[in-house]
């Protein structure tokens, strides 16, 4: 009996091993894309979209769904209609808006030159001639509003007439850039009314205040010299907003403000350690739900709204623990829906119990395929720095891991360079798929992410050469200590400000590395700045122009170029371009493969013509990932 229990218990845990298959690739994407849309009317249930990607076909294939509040059987939908509240028809039901391009510039030459029609030219006189992978082609994109007249839009009416200027705010402005006051009266909407060449150089984005029965606009946020952004009413009519301070810099400290009359309060900005990502308003609109990073992961947040008193608002983190919450749905009572995802789970939604934090999961979409899924374990590691500073270390290992076995290892370096680096999961940069293809992965939060206090995510701008490189070598030395680390076969990889800092660490890694992989990084800084489209960026976070001898700070960053370190390079490089990123243009990858290849080098260059900064179809994306597990096993394995 022994003998035969003991033939059982083998032959059940090999089909558990069997059971749990590494994520691959091919499986990566065909996880259904949960995103949250929002609270029926009736306050029992939430709909929510799943995005599936079809390979065969080269897109995504999206379905509606409602599912009850209190969890149960999802049903899928034709539409939503009836379902949700129309943001876009005004509160007395009077009016519906929308958003359309509309020409203002003669930028073609076959506008400009009639008689020419099989030109295909562009002339510009100022810079923003480009913005993230679109040329411009004088065209803006403005709000419209419409009478409804027995239901239906009768002649729109632009509110933006002849301005050189966009919303909603490209390129990633949605529906959230033009909302409708509650009296519906009046439309606050978002643009940055700059054009041209300051356009490029500055961040000063404001929110507008609309009267329908005047034609009158006024500036809200007019002594406000960085991004007001995502407007958003609660039942009182008090406006709340995310606003950024300083003209020019992206990554700023981003707190919530409130407009209450002639009084605005910032919420935030007496918490130095949070940066808010997203907000809603709570349903008695006494308090306002956000998210933030923390400690290495997203949280929930909540903060009240004092209104005029002098009181002071008060913080409260609602939810602890190794995942992020990505987005929030809506609240009904001490509910709250969110999407929440970790580095082994893709998004779904889940309620938030908001008496003491606990989480439940309301969909469902990827249970079935993740249960033949091995799971990565994450740990958490702090790692003293050389400067003496404590740095958080996210190491994910594959699954089953053994640690009596070694184990080839890859350094991530996360882009921004101010981005968290959290329970993110990704569709190109999966750390769940890196660690199932027999890869350690170790993950610093170095300086320059947000989560650990303004100072340390300050500490990477003007100085990317310095201490953020640091960083990167005391995490990989640090794991590399440990005997299932394979010291002979480490990589280092990263996209954008981490594709940089691979083309960096090539030149200083003292044979640290045996393989490298960079994906739109900046390679140059001379060439960058001459071809970026958003020069407050380079301005910023470089310093200013290469040619102004007498900024010490900018002549500091441009020593730190990679390309001055090229002689130094010595490892394999994979280089990852894509064709229609304007962020970081393609002669940054390009520069870098032809300096490999003319200094002898193994080198490849996985070009994507079609691609931005990100790669969004999804057979590029086999591509990419065939390419770069390929490349991996062919120099570190």
């Amino acid at each position: 009996m022994k003998k035969i229990a003991l033939a059982g218990a083998v032959l059940l845990g090999s089909l558990a091993a069997q059971a749990q298959k590494p994520l691959t690739p091919e499986q990566l994407w065909k996880w259904g894309r949960v995103s949250g849309l929002g609270i029926t009317r009736d306050n029992r249930s939430v709909v929510y979209a799943v995005s599936t990607p079809n390979a065969g076909e080269n897109k995504n294939v999206r379905k509606l769904y409602r599912i009850p509040l209190a969890g149960g059987l999802a049903v899928e939908l034709p539409n939503t209609d009836g379902l949700l509240a129309n943001s876009r028809i005004s509160p007395d039901g009077k009016h519906i808006l929308r958003s359309e391009a509309v020409q203002v510039e003669t930028v073609t030459s076959t506008d400009k030159y009639p008689d020419l029609k099989k030109s295909n030219a562009y002339i510009y006189t100022s810079l923003n001639y480009r913005h993230w992978d679109t040329w411009r082609d004088g065209k803006y994109d403005h709000v419209f509003v419409a009478p409804l007249v027995n239901g239906k839009p009768g002649t729109a009416k632009d509110i933006m007439p002849g301005e050189k200027f966009d919303c909603p705010q490209k390129p990633f402005g949605g529906d959230e850039d033009f909302i409708w006051h509650p009296d519906g009266k009046k439309i606050i909407y978002v643009t940055k009314k700059k054009a041209g060449t300051e356009y490029a150089l500055s961040t000063n984005t404001d929110l507008y205040e609309y009267e329908l029965a005047t034609g009158v606009t006024r500036n809200l946020t007019e002594e406000n010299q960085g991004y007001d952004v995502n407007p958003a009413f609660n039942t009182k009519g008090q406006l709340a907003w995310l606003q950024m301070k300083r003209d020019g810099y992206e990554s700023d400290k981003q707190d919530i403000v409130v407009l209450n009359g002639a009084a605005k309060l910032n919420l935030t900005q007496h918490r130095d350690d949070i940066h808010v990502n997203s907000f809603q308003w709570s349903e008695d609109g006494s308090s306002l739900f956000f998210t933030a990073a923390t400690d290495g992961t997203i949280q929930l947040f909540n903060v009240t709204y004092p209104g005029l008193t002098k009181m002071m608002p008060v913080i409260t983190q609602v939810t602890k623990g190794d995942f992020d919450i990505t987005g929030i749905v809506g609240q009904v009572g001490n509910t709250l829906v969110v999407s929440r995802t970790d580095m082994n789970h893709p998004a779904e939604l889940f309620t938030v119990d908001l008496t003491n934090g606990s989480l439940k999961q309301l969909t469902h979409v990827n249970d079935a395929v993740l249960k033949t899924t091995g799971i990565c374990k994450t740990e958490r590691r702090f790692v003293t720095t050389t400067d003496k500073k404590k740095m958080l270390v996210w190491v994910i290992y594959p699954p089953g891991f053994d640690a009596s076995k070694k184990y080839p290892t890859l350094l991530y370096c996360q882009g921004g360079p101010q981005s968290a680096l959290t329970q993110m999961y990704s569709y190109r940069w999966n750390f769940q798929l890196m660690a199932s293809q027999g890869y350690i992965v170790v993950a610093p939060n170095r300086r320059g992410m947000p989560g650990h206090g303004t100072e340390w995510n300050e500490q990477v701008s003007k100085d990317w050469g310095g201490q953020v490189l640091k960083d990167y070598l005391s995490a990989i030395d640090d794991v590399a200590n440990e005997p299932y680390v394979d010291k002979n076969r480490l990589g280092c990889v990263g996209p954008s400000f981490g594709g940089y800092s691979v083309y960096a660490l090539a030149g200083i890694h003292e044979k640290r590395f045996k393989s490298f992989i960079s994906h739109d990084g900046i390679f140059d800084f001379r060439s960058m700045y001459g071809t970026t489209e958003e020069l407050f960026f380079v301005n910023w976070d470089l310093g200013g122009p290469y040619w102004d001898s007498k900024n010490k700070a900018a002549q500091r960053t441009y020593e730190h170029s990679p390309s001055n370190f090229v002689d130094k390079w010595d490892t394999p490089i994979l280089i990852i371009q894509g064709g229609k990123d304007y962020r970081v243009p393609v002669e940054q990858g390009l520069q870098a493969f032809q300096a490999a290849q003319l200094r002898g080098i193994k080198s490849k260059l996985l070009y994507l013509p079609e691609e931005n900064h990100w790669v969004l179809t999804a057979q590029n994306a086999l591509v990419w990932q065939r390419e770069f597990f390929s490349w991996l096993k062919e120099t570190l394995n």
